[in-house]
């Protein structure tokens, strides 16, 4: 079942973070104002789940695999594959 959500979140990030915010308690006091999340999921929603994965379950400490999964997070982010391969033609 994780990896099932795992797979959920890296293709549709912004999908995980709706059914987290309305059916757990994931996102609940990790932060004092409540811009940050909607920028989070407005600009950058995997790195978003990732923050809140790391506040989890590493307890917030910043170690050398948190922020290998942040680097990877924001280049997921800003990737421009992201939003589909365009088609050349020749």
């Amino acid at each position: 079942m994780p990896c099932l959500f795992t797979l959920i979140a890296l293709s549709a990030p912004r999908l995980v973070v709706v059914v987290l915010w309305l059916f757990t308690q994931w996102f609940h006091g990790l932060f004092k104002l409540a811009l940050w999340p909607v920028l989070g999921f407005l600009f950058l929603p995997t790195t978003l789940l990732w923050y809140t994965a790391v506040q989890h379950w590493f307890d917030g400490r910043w170690t050398l695999w948190p922020i290998v999964g942040l680097v990877i997070a924001l280049s997921i982010d800003v990737s421009p594959a992201r939003h589909g391969r365009r088609h050349r033609s020749d």
